[in-house]
């Protein structure tokens, strides 16, 4: 039976969750580990011998070791695994202990599990955490929700283990309930959405040119420098200049072009739809995963659906320009779109979000940190209740500096046959949001037309229905 207490338990011994537990150490904080695969255990116990750190083969033993009242953090998949481990814990339970789960679980699930767990007055908080395995062990950047008494005991270990940026720390308490996890979800649909962008932006230089992995990598370092200045942008001129060990080619001329997804964008775009809110780059980014999935319908398609491109004809310098362009003004727009529905679903759901906080813990440690945050944070400091980042008048005045070299880079993908949804998505979001007249009044007629589903007027307030002259010759 273990003699020594421990501050925090660990369940989910992975790597995300020992190189959590090697940074809380790092921080003075002891921890005990349990994971039911034995060999993880016997490697925490090994590797961290000589610090607080300690794994417990069995959850009773796991209990004893820890201090009370006790605070328990999951890193274990998302869905019915949590329910199990929870299931696994509750008779070892007690009144004040606080089970923190920071994985990616759906926002719905937290909400459950916090409800049913209050009951017997237990707490259970949902934490959103990026920055993978590198930040888990150095510094990710922190999403908590739940009951601002429970993340107020463990804010000063978060604060510790998170990343910094000019010596804030990147976590803030985001709200009650499942707001943590939500805007967790959101990030990473962002994520999703930036990382099409990127993707198309390859794609069309790799279609329209003969530039090599090293010019790749040397034109995304350069852009890496700029205002585009981001995690995804630097890793990306890295991916292009790492070797394949196995055939001495560029790695990434190795990879099969089928793109798998852990579901959090598909979850994004499915409450953004609840919650009746476009955030169409994001919805882009999620249909083009799936379609990277058929691989072999695509291969057969490819032999029958021909079509004569239009050669491109310009400069290559002029290409890299207007695609360095088309890259700052759409992931403007997802920021933009994201931020829209935390907004919506900080109302629905009572979470009270402030997206200045929430911009400010995003700019160190997680996937979608940027140079650009700066400039999102500084937007919703000065206009709290701002209704969309575009409307912003200095991100209004980035996007139109960027928009002719934007809309220079669509045209060459239409001629020349390169799909780019998402940066597509991004410029239609733009120019629907931007205009006061859109023809949705002839979609109401043919509602009302074929359905007696009412419209509203122009003139006048109320519903109208019209009696169509469908028999008309």
């Amino acid at each position: 039976m273990p003699t020594q207490q421990y501050d925090y338990g660990m369940i989910g011994l992975g790597t995300m969750g020992c190189n959590l537990v090697y940074n809380m150490c790092d921080h003075g904080y002891s921890v005990a580990g349990f994971d039911k695969d034995t060999a993880k255990v016997d490697a925490l116990i090994n590797e961290a011998e000589g610090k607080k750190v300690t794994g417990m083969h069995t959850v009773e033993d796991f209990f004893a070791a820890l201090k009370s009242p006790k605070v328990i953090m999951l890193l274990v998949p998302a869905g019915k695994p949590v329910d199990a481990v929870v299931a696994e814990l509750k008779p070892f339970l007690s009144k004040d202990d606080l089970v923190m789960d920071c994985g990616n679980s759906h926002f719905t699930d937290t909400d459950r599990r916090t409800t049913e767990l209050i009951k017997e007055q237990i707490h259970f908080m949902g934490v959103g955490i990026s920055g993978g395995e590198f930040g888990a062990r150095h510094g990710p950047s922190i999403m908590p929700g739940g009951a601002k008494e429970a993340y107020e005991r463990v804010a000063p270990m978060l604060k510790d283990i998170s990343a910094k940026v000019n010596g804030e720390p990147c976590v803030t308490w985001l709200g009650p309930g499942s707001a943590g996890h939500y805007v967790k979800m959101v990030h990473n649909g962002i994520e999703y959405g930036m990382m099409q962008l990127i993707a198309e932006a390859y794609h069309l230089l790799k279609e329209c040119t003969d530039l090599s992995n090293d010019d790749l990598h040397a034109i995304f370092v350069k852009w890496n420098e700029g205002r585009l200045k981001s995690y995804l942008i630097e890793i990306t001129a890295d991916i292009f200049a790492q070797q394949d060990d196995l055939t001495g080619n560029r790695l990434v001329d190795m990879i099969l072009d089928t793109s798998k997804q852990n579901g959090t964008g598909q979850w994004t775009s499915q409450s953004a739809m609840d919650l009746y809110l476009p955030i169409p780059d994001i919805d882009a980014a999620v249909s083009a995963r799936d379609l990277s999935a058929m691989k072999i319908e695509r291969l057969a398609a490819e032999k029958i659906l021909n079509w004569h491109k239009v050669n491109f004809t310009n400069t290559i310098n002029e290409l890299v320009d207007w695609l360095e362009q088309a890259l700052y003004f759409s992931i403007i727009t997802a920021y933009a779109q994201g931020m829209a529905l935390m907004q919506r679903a900080s109302k629905e759901f009572n979470y009270d979000l402030k997206l200045d906080l929430v911009a400010s813990i995003w700019r160190g440690g997680c996937i979608i940190r940027s140079v650009l945050l700066e400039d999102i944070l500084s937007a919703y400091t000065a206009e709290p209740g701002l209704a969309n980042l575009m409307v912003n008048k200095d991100m209004a005045l980035k996007l139109e500096g960027a928009q002719d070299g934007f809309r220079l880079a669509i045209k060459t993908g239409v001629n020349t046959g390169v799909p780019m949804p998402a940066m597509m998505a991004s410029l239609a979001y733009y120019d629907g949001y931007r205009r006061g007249w859109l023809p949705a009044n002839l979609v109401q007629a043919q509602r009302d037309y074929f359905g007696a589903h009412t419209y509203e007027r122009t003139d006048r307030k109320g519903t109208f229905h019209t009696q169509w002259n469908q028999n008309a010759e």
